[in-house]
């Protein structure tokens, strides 16, 4: 009899490490002044980027339909977190920017994200963690910022 975990095990215990660390990085963006931001908004936001984008490219970015990258688009909009200006080469067109807040989110967020790794540096070891980082590195595909995953899952 093996003493290897059960094959589904290894997604969910990756699942439940990606939402540790989500849900403590959205515990400390509350504390420090962005209460209102949702997993998915990080998502959203890298997706427009600092150049930002139209709705209809930010659903395809995203893999999810105009309408939904719209709806979410309106919720960061009223939130402060984006707003929507005219293409100078084209005023048909609405491009989404971030706002001044988003950034701040953004850049927050990205420190955050530092602390966590430290602090997961202490509980495992250094070694251990850029050892569990490089394994990963192994057997995903290179590209780090995969945005598609709102539309993979299904929800926006």
């Amino acid at each position: 009899m093996s003493s290897d975990a059960p094959g589904f095990e290894l997604p969910l215990r990756l699942l439940l490490g990606f939402r540790v660390l989500i849900d403590e990085l959205h515990a400390e963006l509350a504390r420090q002044g962005h209460p209102d931001l949702r997993p998915m908004h990080g998502f959203v936001m890298q997706a427009i980027g600092q150049a930002g984008t139209t709705a209809v490219d930010l659903g395809r970015t995203l893999g999810v339909s105009k309408q939904a990258a719209g709806k979410t688009i309106e919720s960061l909009e009223r939130l402060g977190y984006v707003e929507r200006t005219v293409d100078p080469q084209d005023t048909r067109r609405k491009i989404v920017r971030l706002t001044g807040r988003g950034v701040d989110a953004l850049v927050r967020s990205a420190h955050i994200f530092e602390d966590l790794r430290s602090r997961w540096a202490d509980q495992l070891g250094a070694d251990r963690l850029r050892a569990i980082e490089a394994d990963l590195r192994k057997v995903t595909p290179p590209d780090l910022f995969r945005l598609d995953t709102p539309g993979w899952f299904g929800t926006l």
